[in-house]
C-alpha cells in the first residue's frame, strides 16, 4: 500500500477493511472471534469489544499467524470465557469444533458465504476445507491443484518465481485465503509446518497437505461469485473492492425503498441508515453513522454523522457535519453548512449560511447569509434561537446569545445580546450618505492630496 497505515486499517466504505470479515464472522454465529495482529497492536483500538486480539510475535507467514491465534483460543479456554464473550463460546482444545480462518484483506466475504462453507465442510465430514474461486486473471494468488479425479491435492503459492511451475501458473482456480478446519486436526498440523519456500515463511496451505498426508479428508469448496473473495494487495485492488462494496450498499437501500437517482455518482458508507421513500439525488456523499428518515430528499450534498428525521431535506450543495440534526420537515438549502446543531421541525435555513453549535426552534426561518459566530478563539459557545423566529438576511449571531420565540432580527445586524420573545433586534450603524462623493473621487485621480483634504 506504500503507507504508514497497516493495509487492513485502510477504509472501505466508512469502515476499516479488517472489520468487514470480523462483522461477517459475528453475523455467521462465530462463538469467538480472534484477530491476529503484529506486536505494534495497531488493530486493537478498532475491534469490537467481543473480539479478542492475538499477537504474532514475528512476521513468519500465515501459518505463524494462525499458530498465534490458536494459542489465544487455547489460553482463552483455559482461563474461562473472557468478559463480553458468550457463555460456552470458547473453543475446547480437546474437542473437534470447527475453526474458520478468514483474511483481513479479503473484506467482502459474507456471513452467508461463511455459513455455506462450514455446512459443506460438515457434510463432507472433512478435516479441512479451503474456499476457492475461479478468476480470469489469477496473478498473485496461490493455485488450487487437483488430482486426476478432480479432488483437492494441494495449494501452490506464487509469490516468488520459484514457488510454482509454469503448468501450475496456468491454473485459474485460486486459494481465497479462507478455510475451515477441524480444531484438533489444525492443532496437530501447525507444529509440523516448514519454511521450505522462496520466502522462508510458514504457509498455512501446507496444513492442508499435512492433513491430507495423514489420510484425512481435505476438500475445496468453490465459491461461484469471485467478488465475495476478492483480495486487496494494493490501492488499485482496494478501489476495485470498493466499487463492488458500494454497489452492494446501493442495492440494499434500493431494495428497501430508497430512490438513488444515479448510483454511479453517489457515495454511501456501509453504516448509513436510510428510510423508505427517501430520494438521494446525484453527486451526494453520505458518510459515517448518518441516519436519514422516511420521505427525505438529499440533493448534491455531503453528510457526515448526522440525523435527518422524516420529511427533512438537504441541498443542493449542503454540508451537514457531525452532530447535525434536521428535525421532521426541516430544510437546509443551497450552500449551507451545519455543524453540531439541532434544526427544529419545519425550520428553514434556505441558503448561504453557517449554523454551528446552535439550537434552532420549530418553524424558524433563517435568512440568507445567517452566521452563528460560535468560536471566540478559545472555546465554542452555543446560540439558541426560539420557535417561529424570522432572521433577515446577512445576520450574525455572536454566541453565546439567545433569541426568543417569534422574534425578528433586522437585515445586516450583528446580534451580540439576547433578543426577547416577539421583539425586533437591530444591531447596525446608522446609514450616512456623503453628498458629492463621486465628484470628489474623480478629482482624486488627478490630485490625491486634494482628495484627502476634501
Amino acid at each position: 500500500m506504500h503507507s504508514r497505515k497497516p493495509k487492513v486499517l485502510h477504509e472501505l466504505c466508512g469502515v476499516p477493511m479488517v472489520l468487514w470479515p470480523v462483522r461477517a464472522a459475528l453475523a455467521a454465529g462465530a462463538g469467538q472471534v480472534v484477530v491476529i495482529d503484529s506486536p505494534e497492536r495497531a488493530l486493537e483500538d478498532v475491534l469490537p469489544a467481543q473480539v479478542q486480539l492475538a499477537v504474532q510475535p514475528r512476521a513468519n507467514g500465515t501459518g505463524g499467524a494462525v499458530t498465534a491465534g490458536i494459542a489465544h483460543l487455547d489460553a482463552h479456554h483455559a482461563q474461562g470465557n473472557a468478559p463480553g464473550a458468550s457463555p460456552g463460546a470458547a473453543v475446547d482444545a480437546e474437542t473437534d469444533a470447527p475453526v474458520v480462518v478468514l483474511s483481513g484483506d479479503v473484506p467482502l466475504v459474507s456471513a452467508t458465504a461463511i455459513e455455506r462453507l462450514v455446512a459443506a465442510h460438515t457434510r463432507a465430514d472433512a478435516q479441512a476445507t479451503v474456499a476457492s474461486t475461479v478468476l480470469d486473471d489469477p496473478s498473485g494468488y496461490g493455485r488450487v491443484v487437483r488430482d486426476g479425479d478432480g479432488d483437492f491435492e494441494r495449494v501452490v503459492e506464487t509469490k516468488d518465481g520459484g514457488d510454482a511451475s509454469p503448468r501450475e501458473l496456468e491454473i485459474h482456480e485460486v486459494n481465497t485465503g479462507i478455510y475451515v478446519f477441524s480444531g484438533r486436526a489444525l492443532r496437530a498440523a501447525l507444529p509440523r509446518l516448514t519454511a521450505e519456500n522462496a520466502q522462508g515463511e510458514l504457509y498455512l496451505p501446507q496444513v492442508l497437505e499435512l492433513i491430507r498426508a495423514d489420510g484425512a479428508s481435505v476438500q475445496a469448496h468453490l465459491i461461484a461469485d469471485p467478488q465475495l473473495v476478492l483480495g486487496v494487495n494494493d490501492r488499485a485492488g482496494l478501489a476495485r473492492v470498493r466499487e463492488h462494496a458500494q454497489a452492494a450498499i446501493h442495492a440494499r437501500h434500493m431494495a428497501a425503498g430508497v430512490t438513488i437517482v444515479d448510483p454511479v455518482t453517489t457515495v454511501i458508507d456501509v453504516d448509513v441508515q436510510i428510510g423508505p421513500d427517501t430520494t438521494i439525488e446525484p453527486f451526494t456523499t453520505i458518510k459515517g453513522a448518518t441516519s436519514i428518515g422516511e420521505g427525505c430528499v438529499v440533493k448534491h450534498s455531503y453528510l457526515v454523522d448526522c440525523l435527518l428525521e422524516e420529511g427533512a431535506s438537504a441541498g443542493p450543495f449542503a454540508y451537514l457535519r457531525p452532530g447535525s440534526v434536521l428535525r421532521a420537515g426541516a430544510k437546509v438549502g443551497t450552500f449551507v453548512e451545519v455543524k453540531n446543531s439541532d434544526i427544529g421541525a419545519a425550520a428553514k435555513v434556505p441558503h448561504l449560511s453557517y449554523i454551528g453549535d446552535a439550537d434552532v426552534g420549530e418553524g424558524t426561518n433563517l435568512g440568507a447569509s445567517t452566521i452563528t459566530a460560535n468560536y471566540d478563539g478559545r472555546a465554542k459557545h452555543r446560540t439558541t434561537i426560539g420557535r417561529d423566529v424570522h432572521s433577515s438576511v446577512h445576520v450574525s449571531f455572536v454566541a453565546p446569545v439567545s433569541v426568543g420565540d417569534r422574534a425578528y432580527t433586522a437585515a445586516g445586524s450583528v446580534i451580540t445580546e439576547d433578543v426577547p420573545a416577539e421583539a425586533l433586534g437591530i444591531a447596525r450603524s446608522r446609514q450616512v450618505n456623503k453628498q458629492g462623493y463621486a465628484e470628489r473621487r474623480e478629482a482624486a485621480s488627478k490630485s490625491p492630496l486634494d482628495f484627502e483634504k476634501r
